[in-house]
C-alpha cells in the first residue's frame, strides 16, 4: 500500500524525451524502474502482451529480503539491477549509469518509483519515460496524492500516466482515468478498488499506445494545480481536531491504513501519549451517559470512549467515531483505551516441551518471511513486511500448527513474543490439562464439582460480552442437587439491567465483529466447539446428572451426544444458506433480475427448559449461530450449570465476545425482560403452553418480534393387537419413562386395543419392577430423581386427581419411600376415560395413562387421539401398513412414530401443531426460524 502512496515518478529535473525518427515503435526495448507488487504486476502484464523488457531496476535488498519486482523479473530471466541510489551528492553515479545503459532500453516505464532518477537516464531512452501517478494531474502533485484526494474531500479520484519532464509530476499527460470517491472510501479501499487494478492495466495500455505510435502528450495546465506536503514526514501526519467533523474524518481516512493519523492523548497524570487513529466514520449525535471522557491535546471539544469506540466532537458539534488506535507498535480497539492503558503486561508463558516445538516452527516461519534473526521484540511490520507477508504468515500458521488465527491477530500482536503467546494460548484451547480460566484471559467465580471420579470447574456468574460477570447487586439463586436435595452452589440472578447489557452486547457484536466472520469461518468455529464438547463430554454429562438429575448414561448418549451432533450438523449448514433467482414478468422492453437473499435476523433470545438443559440449548442455538445471528440465552432457573460450562467452551473455541451470552435467573424477571426487549428480533422458547402464551403477547407488544414455540404435549400412542407386543411394551415404557418422564414428546396417553390390554399392562408392571431407581451417576441406574421439588409435588397432586376421578392406579403414584432425593415411582393408570383430567393434561413425569379401544371403529380412535389441544408427537404400533399410514395421515401431530418411539435425529425437523406451538427445531427447516428473506429486483 505504501508503494502507491509514495510512488510519484520523481525525476529531479528531467524533461520529456522526443521520439527518434530512425526507430519504429514496434522496436520497443523497455526498462522497468521501480518496486513493489504494483511494478511486478505491470511487468507481468507487459510480458503477457509480448513487449520486450530488457532490464529491471529496483531498490537494494532490505537485509536478505529482495523486492518482489526483482523476484518476478528473475523468474522470467530478465536482468535485474539493484541500486541503493542513482545519485551521490546530487550527481549521477557513473557505474549506475553504465549498468543502465548496458541493457539498451529505449523506453523507461516507472510504474512505482520512490527513488530520484537522474535526467541522464530519462534522456537515455529515445522513446521517453512514462510515470504512473495516483491523482488526476495537475491536482495533488507530490508523493501523497491519494491521501490528499481524501483529505481535501474530492468527489473524484483517479490516476495519470504522464511523460517525465524537468518538474515534479508536471510532464505532459499520456492518459488519465477516474472514479468516484464514496463516503466510506479510505486510502486502502481506493487503492484496492481502482487505483491498483486499473493502474496496472492502464500502464500496459500506455505502452501499447507508444508501440502503435498513438500516444498523446497533453500539456498540463497550471489551473487547479497543487503540490501537497509529503505525508511520510511525521510532522505532516498530525490531525487538526479544531475543525469540522467532516474535515477530521477526511484526514483520518486519508491516512488509513498507512501511516495513520497522529494525535496526542493527555492522560489524567499529565502524560502525553501519541496515538494513531484508524477506522473513522461520521456519526449522528448520541447519548454518552455511560461513556468515559478522554482528552486530546490541542482541542477543547469533548471526546468520549464507549463500547462503539472513541467519539471526537468537531467544531460544528458533529461526531467522528474512531474504531481502532495504534499505541506504540500495537493496534487496539479504541473502546478498550482505558482497559489497555491500565493493563499490566502479560507474564511470559511457561512452555511445555510440545509448545517449545511449536515455538521453533513458528520462529522458522517468521524467519523465512522476514529474512532476519527472530527475537521476542522482533516487529513484523518494522522489518518491512507487507500485506502479502501477512497473508502468508497467517496461512502458514494455520496449515502447520492448525491454530485458528486471522490478520487481526497479527495486527494486535505485531512482535514475535506477543504473537507467539497468542498462538500458544489458542493451541491450548483444546487441552484438557488447562487450568481454571486459562485461555479466557480473566478469572471467574466458580464451583468445583467433585463427582464421578472427577473435579469439574463450573462458572457461577453470567456470561456477557465474552466475560463472566456478577449480576447487578450481586444477586444470586440457589441451585440444588435433586439426588441429595443439598445445595450445589449459588449462581447469578440477572436483573432487567443485566439482560439489557447482554442484549446490547449481542447487538454490538452482530453489527461489528460477527459480520466480519465469513459463513465458512463461522462453521469452522462451530466444528471447533463441537470438538471441545466431545473432549469434555464426560464432564458435561456429569454436570447434567448433578444439576438436573439425568441418568449419567442417558446424559452421555442423549443430553450431550445429541448436543454435539447438533453443533456438527449446523456447522455444515453455515456456508450453504442460499437465496434463489425468480423469473418475473417485466414490462417490455425492460429486463429484470429478481433474486432473494437469506439473511440473519439479528439478536435472538432463547429461553430453554429444565428437562434437557444442554440439548435444548444446542438444538436452538446451533441453528441460530449457523444462520449468522448473535444470541442471549436464559437457561432454566433450576439447572443452568451446563449452559455456563458451555459458555466457557465457546471462548476456547474462539467465538468473539458478545456473539453468545448467557443470563441466569428467573423466568418472570430475566425471561420476561428478553421477551420485552426492543433489540431482540427473534425469540425461541421451549416450555409450558401458558407461559408460551404470555411470551407471545410480550413479543407482539414489544416490537412484533418473530417467535417460535415448542410447548406442552399430550402425545397419543396407539397399540394395535396385531403388533409385536414385546417391542410395543419395551418402547411403550420408554415412550413414558424415558428421562424420568421429563420429556416433551413423552407418550401422554396410551390407547391399547382391548384384546391385548391386560397382557400389555402385566408386562409393563413386570418391567417396572426390574428398573433400578437411584443415584443417576450409578451406571446401573435406569430411573433418576425428578428435576426439582415443586415438580415432584405436582406429580403427587396429579396422581391424587387421577384416583379421585376414578382411574385405576395399578402401581406407583407416590414418592419412593426410604430413599433420599426427589425420586418418584414409575406409575401406571388404567381405566382412564377421555373426560378425566389425567387424560387431558400433561404430567411431564413417569406416569403411564392407559385407555382401551376396540378396533372396529378406526375413525373414532383417531378422533380420541386428536381430542386434545396439543399436537406435538404421536405413535402407532401395528403390522398393518395401511392402518399405520392412515393414522400418520389423520393424526394432528408434528411428529409421528410408527413401530418405534423417541427416535429423533438432528437432521429431522421437530415441532408441534395446535397449542403445542409452531416453528421447528432441528433439520434444515430450523434455519428458517433464524433467517429473514430479502427480495432484490434489478432493472437493466
Amino acid at each position: 500500500m505504501s508503494g502507491a502512496v509514495n510512488g510519484t515518478g520523481k525525476t529531479n529535473g528531467v524533461h520529456s524525451a522526443s521520439t527518434n525518427g530512425h526507430q519504429h515503435p514496434e522496436d520497443l526495448k523497455i526498462a522497468i524502474i521501480g518496486q513493489s507488487n504494483f511494478a511486478a504486476e505491470v511487468l507481468e502484464v507487459l510480458l503477457e502482451r509480448e513487449h520486450m523488457v530488457v532490464g529491471v531496476f529496483t531498490i537494494a535488498d532490505k537485509g536478505s529480503r529482495e523486492d518482489v519486482l526483482a523476484t518476478t523479473a528473475r523468474q522470467h530471466r530478465i536482468p535485474v539491477f539493484k541500486f541503493p541510489a542513482w545519485r551521490r551528492k546530487g550527481v549521477p553515479i557513473p557505474e549506475v549509469l553504465e549498468q543502465y545503459r548496458s541493457v539498451g532500453a529505449n523506453l523507461n516505464v516507472l510504474p512505482f518509483c520512490s527513488q530520484f532518477i537522474p535526467m541522464e537516464v530519462i534522456d537515455g531512452a529515445s522513446f521517453g519515460s512514462i510515470c504512473y501517478h495516483p491523482s488526476l494531474l495537475p491536482l495533488h502533485r507530490g508523493a501523497s496524492a491519494i491521501s490528499w484526494t481524501l483529505i481535501n474531500g474530492d468527489e473524484r479520484a483517479g490516476f495519470s500516466i504522464f511523460w517525465a519532464d524537468d518538474g515534479l509530476d508536471t510532464g505532459p499527460v499520456l492518459l488519465q482515468k477516474q472514479c468516484p470517491v464514496y463516503g466510506d472510501d479510505t486510502l486502502d479501499s481506493l487503492y484496492k478498488r481502482f487505483l491498483y487494478p486499473e493502474g496496472v492495466t492502464s500502464m500496459a495500455e500506455a505502452v501499447d499506445m507508444i508501440a502503435a505510435g498513438t500516444a498523446p502528450k497533453i500539456p498540463q495546465t497550471e489551473i487547479g494545480a497543487s503540490y501537497d506536503p509529503a505525508l511520510f514526514r511525521e510532522e505532516n501526519q498530525y490531525v487538526n481536531l479544531n475543525q469540522s467533523a467532516v474535515a477530521v474524518f477526511n484526514f483520518i481516512r486519508g491516512l488509513d491504513s498507512v501511516p495513520g493519523a497522529l494525535a496526542i492523548v493527555e492522560t489524567e497524570s499529565g502524560t502525553e501519549v501519541p496515538v494513531r487513529l484508524f477506522g473513522a466514520s461520521l456519526c449522528a449525535r448520541r447519548s454518552f451517559a455511560n461513556a468515559k471522557q478522554i482528552q486530546f491535546k490541542g482541542t477543547t471539544e469533548p471526546a468520549y470512549v464507549c463500547k462503539e469506540g472513541i467519539f471526537i466532537t468537531g467544531t460544528d458539534g458533529r461526531l467522528v467515531k474512531v474504531k481502532r488506535l495504534k499505541r506504540g507498535n500495537k493496534v487496539i480497539q479504541a473502546s478498550q483505551w482505558f482497559e489497555q492503558a491500565n493493563a499490566k503486561p502479560a507474564a511470559p508463558l511457561e512452555l511445555t516441551e510440545k509448545e517449545l516445538e511449536s515455538d521453533a516452527i513458528l520462529r522458522g516461519i517468521w524467519k523465512a518471511i522476514l529474512k532476519v534473526e527472530i527475537e521476542p521484540e522482533t516487529d513484523f511490520f518494522a522489518c518491512g513486511a507487507g500485506s502479502m507477508d501477512v497473508v502468508r504468515l497467517v496461512e502458514e500458521v494455520k496449515d502447520t500448527l492448525e491454530v485458528p488465527i486471522s490478520n487481526e491477530t497479527l495486527f494486535m500482536a505485531p512482535t514475535y513474543g506477543e504473537f507467539m503467546q497468542e498462538v500458544v494460548l489458542r493451541l491450548r484451547s483444546g487441552n484438557d490439562s488447562v487450568g481454571v480460566g486459562a485461555n479466557i484471559g480473566y478469572d471467574f467465580r466458580h464451583v468445583v464439582l467433585k463427582a464421578n471420579r472427577r473435579e469439574i470447574v463450573v462458572p457461577t456468574q453470567m456470561f456477557v460480552g465474552g466475560r463472566f460477570v456478577d449480576a447487578e447487586g450481586g444477586k444470586t439463586l440457589p441451585i440444588v442437587n435433586p439426588t441429595t436435595e443439598q445445595p450445589i452452589c449459588e449462581v447469578a440472578a440477572a436483573s432487567k439491567g443485566d439482560v439489557d447489557e447482554a442484549v446490547k452486547s449481542a447487538d454490538e457484536a452482530f453489527k461489528t465483529v460477527w459480520t466480519n466472520v465469513s459463513a465458512r469461518e463461522r462453521g469452522q468455529m462451530m466444528f471447533r466447539l463441537a470438538e471441545l464438547m466431545e473432549q469434555h463430554k464426560e464432564e458435561l454429562a456429569t454436570i447434567e446428572s448433578i444439576d438436573s438429575g439425568a441418568v449419567y448414561t442417558l446424559a452421555l448418549k442423549t443430553h450431550v451426544g445429541m448436543s454435539i451432533d447438533a453443533w456438527r450438523y449446523y456447522a455444515g449448514w453455515a456456508d450453504k444458506i442460499e437465496g434463489t433467482t425468480i423469473p418475473v414478468s417485466p414490462a417490455r422492453p425492460n429486463h429484470v433480475l429478481t433474486f432473494t437473499k437469506r439473511e440473519p435476523i439479528g439478536v435472538c433470545a432463547l429461553i430453554t427448559p429444565w428437562n434437557y438443559p444442554l440439548m435444548m440449548l444446542s438444538w436452538k442455538m446451533a441453528a441460530c449461530i449457523a444462520a449468522g445471528n448473535t444470541v442471549v440465552i436464559k437457561p432454566a432457573q433450576v439447572c443452568p450449570m451446563t449452559a455456563l460450562k458451555f459458555a466457557e467452551l465457546t471462548v476456547r473455541a474462539g467465538f468473539p465476545p458478545g456473539v453468545i451470552n448467557v443470563v441466569t435467573g428467573t423466568g418472570s424477571l430475566a425471561g420476561q425482560a428478553l421477551a420485552d426487549h426492543p433489540l431482540v428480533r427473534k425469540l425461541g422458547f421451549t416450555g409450558s403452553t401458558p407461559i408460551g402464551k404470555r411470551i407471545m403477547a410480550s413479543c407482539a407488544e414489544s416490537n412484533i418480534k418473530k417467535c417460535s414455540m415448542e410447548l406442552g404435549g399430550k402425545s397419543p400412542l396407539v397399540i394395535f393387537a396385531d403388533c409385536d407386543l414385546e417391542k410395543a411394551v419395551r418402547l411403550g415404557m420408554s415412550a413414558v419413562f424415558f428421562n424420568k418422564g421429563e420429556n416433551c414428546i413423552a407418550a401422554g396417553r396410551l390407547f391399547v386395543e382391548d384384546r391385548v390390554h391386560d397382557e400389555f399392562v402385566r408386562k409393563v408392571v413386570k418391567g417396572i419392577r426390574t428398573m433400578k431407581i437411584g443415584d443417576p451417576l450409578d451406571r446401573a441406574t435406569a430411573h433418576g430423581p425428578q428435576n426439582h421439588l415443586a415438580h415432584l409435588q405436582k406429580l403427587q397432586e396429579y396422581c391424587t386427581v387421577g384416583v379421585k376421578e376414578g382411574a385405576t392406579l395399578v402401581c406407583g403414584g407416590k414418592r419412593v419411600p426410604h430413599l433420599k432425593g426427589l425420586f418418584f415411582e414409575p406409575t401406571v393408570f388404567t381405566d382412564v376415560e377421555d373426560h378425566m383430567y389425567i387424560a387431558q393434561e400433561e404430567s411431564f413425569g413417569p406416569i403411564m395413562v392407559i385407555s382401551k379401544f376396540h378396533s372396529s371403529d378406526f375413525e373414532a380412535l383417531v378422533a380420541r387421539a386428536n381430542n386434545t389441544e396439543y399436537g406435538l408427537a404421536s405413535g402407532v404400533f401395528t403390522k398393518d401398513i395401511q392402518k399405520a399410514l392412515l393414522f400418520a395421515e389423520k393424526v394432528e401431530a408434528g411428529t409421528v412414530f410408527i413401530n418405534t418411539y423417541n427416535k429423533t435425529d438432528v437432521a429431522a425437523p421437530f415441532g408441534g401443531f395446535k397449542q403445542s406451538g409452531f416453528g421447528k427445531d432441528l433439520g434444515k427447516e430450523a434455519l428458517n426460524e433464524y433467517l429473514k428473506t430479502k427480495c432484490v429486483t434489478v432493472e437493466y
